[in-house]
């Protein structure tokens, strides 16, 4: 009887105890029970997943349509601009043309009235002139004057 021979003894023993108290039925139900949770934990974590995968997708959903967005409002923001641009640089032409106009009537306004001025005045002067020489001509001084008064008013 050496030792190999209790070792085995002592073996089967422990075996034996191990059946008697169930150890292989409550080992096997500890092992599928440590299995349902890592199986449960599985699933969790598949359809922990598959809503992350939503999420994701959800998002760059929101991020296309952000975006898209942006650009569409750049866009706008563009042709509004020019827009703007192109009627402010209608509005200046036309105030250019207004003021241009405005000048051009002040100057034919002007030239106008100079011309008149300087009619009147060579009126004036040829009645003056007029006056003299018939004055010194008749002698007369009263008929002369009254001509002179209506050669005015037509002439005026």
């Amino acid at each position: 009887m050496d030792n190999s021979f209790w070792a085995l003894i002592g073996l089967l023993l422990f075996f034996a105890v191990v059946v008697y108290f169930k150890g292989f039925r409550r080992i096997n139900d500890s092992l599928d029970e440590r299995s349902k949770r890592i199986r449960i934990e599985l699933e969790e974590a598949r359809e922990m997943k598959e809503e992350a995968k939503q999420q994701l997708a959800e998002y760059q959903r929101r991020r296309r349509e952000a975006e898209q967005e942006a650009r569409d409002i750049v866009e706008a923001a563009r042709r509004e601009a020019q827009t703007m641009l192109a009627e402010t640089a209608r509005k200046n032409q036309e105030f250019v043309e207004r003021r241009t106009a405005m000048a051009e009537d002040q100057i034919a306004q002007a030239e106008a009235d100079a011309r008149k001025d300087v009619r009147a005045s060579a009126v004036d002067i040829a009645i003056a002139a007029a006056a003299r020489v018939i004055a010194q001509r008749d002698g007369t001084g009263q008929s002369v004057s009254s001509s002179i008064a209506a050669v005015r008013e037509r002439l005026n």
